[in-house]
């Protein structure tokens, strides 16, 4: 992809909070980031790092209440998603935006076959007749890799495997050819070996269709092999974003250095033990004031205690175009 494609999306200081009976939960503060056409953005964190909340967020999702998106701004091309109506953001969920969740027998209808859940986007987006719809519901079974389509189409979701099924909110995401797909934990759920051929399905659609993809893990295996770029969350933050090879070959967080120590490595020892990160992440019940990694970093001085890191260049490029982050201890380390 060029430095020139279009823009898909561009998200500036986005901010969720959930109001509960112990007071405001700050989810995601003041997330920016951006994607064009043709690119895969990973996104990584441990669960309640703010991943899933900030992508469910861009399009209204999220139950209002408990959830409120207080402040932002979400341009998909021209049109601010945050302004506007909830049957406009319908309208463009399915048609312009597709979701490919990590468990799909929550997200499949068990009492629909797979035929009428491929053709209700296709009918209500695309305006598709009834059997232009069900010809197009196989051909889309059969890009997604599923045999004998024309007869499985007629099938319901349990009379699937669960690889076969995530194939299926595959071709259910992609029926109305996106700008954008949002896949949350596709892979999660499934053994090794069909989280490979899911991979590799997704990795050979993106470059056949052209759309950009979000694709939201705690799996940095995962992302060395679909990316192209990272970003890492921590307590709704972004904390770091960078091209996928600098996060793997030159890591500049504490918190990204502590995700990349726990991948499993063969080494030969048997009495090797899988690397953790001590302590939990926290729960923002207001908006950080400090380093929301400090108490589980062992780099904090007293400036991360003080004051919240804002993100900074790493190699001159502008915040959000190349690699930054946003620590206090990075930047003292590279102007030493």
């Amino acid at each position: 992809m060029s430095d020139g494609a279009a823009p898909v999306l561009d998200v500036r200081g986005l901010t969720t909070v959930f109001h509960t009976r112990q007071g405001e939960i700050h989810a995601v503060s003041a997330v920016s980031f951006g994607l064009k056409r043709g690119e895969v953005l990973g996104v990584v964190g441990e669960s309640g790092s703010g991943k899933s909340v900030t992508m469910m967020s861009l399009v209204g999702l999220l139950p209002t209440p408990p959830a409120e998106v207080r402040a932002g701004q979400v341009m998909l091309g021209t049109r601010d998603l945050l302004q506007m109506t909830p049957q406009d953001l319908s309208a463009v969920r399915g048609a312009k935006v597709g979701f490919v969740f990590q468990d799909p027998m929550t997200s499949l209808n068990p009492v629909f076959t797979v035929e009428n859940q491929i053709c209700e986007p296709l009918l209500r987006h695309m305006g598709l007749t009834k059997p232009q719809a069900r010809a197009r519901a196989v051909e889309l079974l059969e890009m997604v890799g599923i045999p004998d389509a024309a007869k499985r189409v007629k099938y319901y979701p349990h009379q699937f495997s669960g690889g076969m099924r995530q194939r299926v909110m595959i071709a259910i995401a992609l029926a109305c050819e996106p700008d954008l797909l949002i896949a949350d934990e596709p892979t999660t759920a499934l053994d090794v070996t069909i989280q490979a051929q899911i991979i590799d399905l997704m990795k050979d659609l993106q470059k056949k269709l052209g759309m950009a993809i979000i694709w939201i893990t705690h799996d940095l295996g995962v992302i060395a092999g679909i990316a192209d770029r990272v970003m890492v969350m921590y307590g709704g933050q972004v904390v770091e974003h960078a091209p996928v090879d600098q996060i793997f070959h030159n890591p500049q967080h504490p918190y990204t250095r502590a995700l990349l120590r726990t991948i499993p490595t063969i080494t030969g020892q048997r009495e090797a033990r899988l690397s953790v990160i001590e302590g939990q992440p926290p729960i923002m019940t207001a908006p950080p004031t400090a380093c929301p990694f400090g108490a589980r970093c062992a780099h904090t001085f007293d400036r991360c205690d003080a004051e919240n890191p804002q993100r900074r260049a790493v190699d001159g490029q502008a915040v959000g175009h190349g690699h930054d982050v946003a620590c206090h201890w990075s930047a003292e380390a590279r102007h030493a």
